[in-house]
């Protein structure tokens, strides 16, 4: 099932990124950010409401805190990079780039999670990182 979820991500990142590329147009890309995350907000609390999972707020480890905070200023980050990255160039070029996150996180996996870094890691990473640069020089 995580296969699925998996994919259905990679089908609504690609129509971010083109979706976004065209409604930036005209619109300074931190208000286009902050529009979309407001958007976001407002689905993600739907889904915790439709769910009923609010209550498992109050069960939430500090620690869990502290690390979705720091990741939900990464993802605010990289939003905000992301847009104005679409805004100055083409989507066909700042989508590989910014697909590189997948080579990071593997890197940053094996660093911090101490998740293991096969030989089919290496070369997946390498063929992405070489796919990029074919697309982008």
């Amino acid at each position: 099932m995580w296969a699925l979820f998996a994919v259905l991500s990679a089908v609504f990142a690609a129509l971010t990124s083109i979706l976004a590329k065209i409604g930036i147009e005209g619109v300074n890309s931190n208000l286009a950010t902050a529009i979309r995350t407001v958007v976001v907000l407002a689905m993600a609390w739907g889904m915790v409401f439709l769910t009923n999972t609010q209550n498992g707020i109050t069960s939430i480890s500090r620690k869990s805190w502290v690390f979705l905070i720091l990741s939900g200023l990464a993802t605010g980050a990289s939003w905000l990079c992301y847009y104005k990255a679409l805004q100055l160039g083409e989507a066909s070029k700042v989508v590989p780039i910014d697909k590189l996150s997948v080579v990071i996180t593997l890197v940053l996996a094996f660093v911090f999670l101490h998740e293991s870094f096969t030989g089919k890691s290496l070369i997946g990473a390498a063929l992405i990182t070489a796919g990029t640069l074919v697309m982008v020089l």
